[in-house]
């Protein structure tokens, strides 16, 4: 009895041993095969050039490979890849023509490369909100030129993104939806670059409290107790302030208040089109979809994703869009999941919110200024821009970029031909 269950153990493992060099020999046929780009697409999600740079920065942050049997990066990377675009089971994910996986090392590829894009390094490099006046007037002059609205560093709003049920603090999680998630709080610009993200939180919390609590919301006042003029744009679910622009509840449509409603809900729209592309690329963070790990494991996830989503956006990849059905059901879970809220009173912080409002509504109607592009700190990829006009309130309203930002050891700038570089001007010379 026993040399037969010795014998059916050997053949066992004799089995998995075959399995093994089976699939390392499928992923060496993958690297030696010519995979079409479209179907490449398809299946990773990004393209073989945004995969070579992912893989220059994320390869050297997994663990080595410590024998002939081991993983090669470019195999995790992959089936990480193709995890995050589907969001279906490890074994699934794992039963891939062109790399063959099992489920415990479907695992342990996403749990590698998970952890590499939450390194702080890279975060840094490719997800951080501008720290110079310089970067953030790129994004305000990007909103006024996009939507008419001045002196907008970005937009905010919270998703959910579904897990399952936790072991832990279950009510934290369960949203007024009915199901578990977490309620995950970004930032982004006029070019759906995703400045900030807060995956800290359960889908019990409310938008407001994640704001309040957040570091972004620092930075934002300190930005305001230097002066400068710095706004996000929030829907009526956050509180006013002098930072942070709301509607105006209740305004007649032809009204400047009405007005303002609507320049503001067109620009804030952004941050809904950065979660529709975020979404359609990697879809395990569709809300039809249920993450099965622990909550921390998840906000990993998610940051990971942000990531990834400003690679390919700094790379200009067309979006992947959702289907009508997907689009309609990720809707529908978002719809009236945000919890309820009472933020504690702050009445001065909403009166210095309102005056702050009520500037923006007056001078809707009256922007018209020249844009001229100097150069920005050394190694920046962008312009800064600033804008001259007769009053310098509205310069300052725009853009608060000091004059001695334009002093410079160099050769003066050719302003008029970098304008008509940059397209500022219409056919007759004038500004747009």
């Amino acid at each position: 009895m026993a040399a037969r269950l010795l014998l059916l153990q050997e053949a066992l493992a004799e089995e998995k041993r075959q399995e093994a060099a089976r699939r390392r020999l499928m992923r060496e046929r993958f690297r030696q095969i010519n995979v079409p780009d479209a179907e490449f697409v398809n299946t990773f999600r990004v393209t073989r050039e945004v995969f070579e740079t992912l893989y220059t920065e994320v390869g050297p942050l997994l663990p080595p490979v410590r024998n002939n049997r081991g993983i090669d990066p470019v195999d995790k990377i992959l089936i990480a890849l193709k995890f995050f675009g589907r969001g279906d089971y490890q074994g699934g994910v794992g039963r891939d023509q062109w790399v063959p996986m099992s489920q415990q090392a479907v695992s342990d590829c996403l749990r590698d490369v998970t952890t590499a894009l939450n390194d702080p390094g890279l975060i840094h490099r490719h997800m951080i909100f501008p720290n110079t006046q310089a970067a953030r007037a790129v994004i305000k002059n990007g909103f006024y030129e996009k939507f008419g609205i001045p002196g907008v560093c970005g937009a905010i709003d919270c998703t959910h993104v579904a897990l399952h049920r936790p072991h832990e603090y279950e009510e934290r999680f369960f949203n007024r939806k009915h199901f578990h998630s977490l309620n995950v709080q970004m930032v982004c610009d006029h070019e759906n670059y995703i400045l900030n993200v807060d995956a800290s939180y359960g889908g019990a919390t409310h938008d407001a409290f994640i704001w309040a609590n957040s570091v972004i919301r620092n930075h934002f006042e300190q930005l305001c107790g230097t002066g400068e003029i710095a706004y996000l744009l929030g829907d009526s679910g956050y509180p006013l302030r002098e930072y942070l622009m709301t509607p105006v509840d209740g305004a007649a449509e032809d009204s400047p208040e009405g007005r303002y409603n609507d320049v503001q809900k067109r620009a804030r729209s952004i941050i809904e089109r950065t979660f529709g592309i975020l979404k359609g690329r990697w879809r395990c963070l569709l809300a039809a979809r249920e993450l099965y790990y622990r909550p921390d494991m998840v906000g990993k996830i998610v940051v990971a994703c942000s990531v990834l989503h400003n690679m390919c956006t700094m790379a200009r990849l067309e979006p992947l869009e959702l289907e009508p059905d997907e689009i309609a059901a990720e809707e529908d879970l978002q719809r009236n999941a945000r919890a309820v809220y009472q933020p504690p009173p702050a009445v001065e912080a909403l009166r210095r919110g309102r005056e702050a409002r009520e500037k923006l509504v007056a001078n809707g109607q009256r922007f018209r200024y020249v844009i001229q592009i100097i150069q920005a700190a050394p190694g920046s990829p962008h312009h800064a821009v600033i804008a001259i006009e007769p009053s310098p309130s509205l310069q300052n309203i725009l853009f608060d970029i000091p004059e001695q930002v334009v002093e410079n050891e160099e050769p003066p700038l050719d302003f008029n031909a970098l304008i008509n570089e940059s397209g500022l001007l219409d056919d007759v010379g004038d500004p747009i």
